[in-house]
């Protein structure tokens, strides 16, 4: 199979041959934000988790989702937290990004926090940050979707702080141009 751009499906006995990393590639145009899942597993331990895999489902009930690998070690804490809170990152804080991305016990070093609801860490800095209750979670794949309830979320008073982007697998910032309103319409205007 082809289109104008060229294709990464094709037939062979029938099925579609899937080229994965192309998929990924592909995925990879979308630009997102970068955030941190975090809770309080039920050993004690902070847990902590980058995702890009961030969005809001809901205003009324307020509900987000986000997605963990199902290869994450600390999957199995994440679905029977209490609660957990989203961060969002800061452009100044993709060091935090890199940490909490990768399996490793020192995750927590020299990282600020304060509790939030059922003792999930609330990242210092962030841009936001979304405080659940867990509400449901469902098979994605090679992911589990999570559904969160937010029961508190916060904004930090300075609002020139610029988000940490992810696009084309690299971290970037906004510059450049100035703002602009979609032209799609939003039911909220911030």
């Amino acid at each position: 199979m082809a289109n104008e751009a060229g294709s990464h499906l094709s037939a062979s006995s029938g099925a579609a041959a899937f080229d994965a990393r192309a998929f990924r590639r592909a995925l990879g145009q979308f630009a997102t934000g970068v955030a941190i899942v975090t809770a309080h597993g039920g050993a004690g331990e902070a847990i902590g988790l980058t995702m890009s895999s961030f969005n809001s489902v809901s205003i009324d009930p307020p509900l987000i989702l986000f997605s963990a690998d199902r290869k994450a070690l600390s999957l199995p804490a994440m679905l029977v937290a209490r609660g957990y809170a989203v961060n969002i990152l800061s452009r100044g804080q993709e060091h935090l990004s890199n940490q909490f991305a990768r399996a490793q016990a020192d995750k927590w070093a020299a990282v600020a926090s304060a509790p939030g609801h059922a003792e999930a860490p609330l990242l210092h800095g962030a841009l936001a940050h979304f405080e659940c209750e867990p509400y449901a979670h469902y098979d994605g794949g090679d992911h589990v979707i999570f559904v969160g309830k937010v029961i508190r979320f916060s904004t930090p008073a300075d609002l020139e702080t610029q988000p940490l982007l992810f696009f084309r697998g690299k971290y970037h910032g906004v510059d450049g141009e100035g703002e602009r309103a979609p032209l799609w319409p939003l039911p909220i205007h911030y």
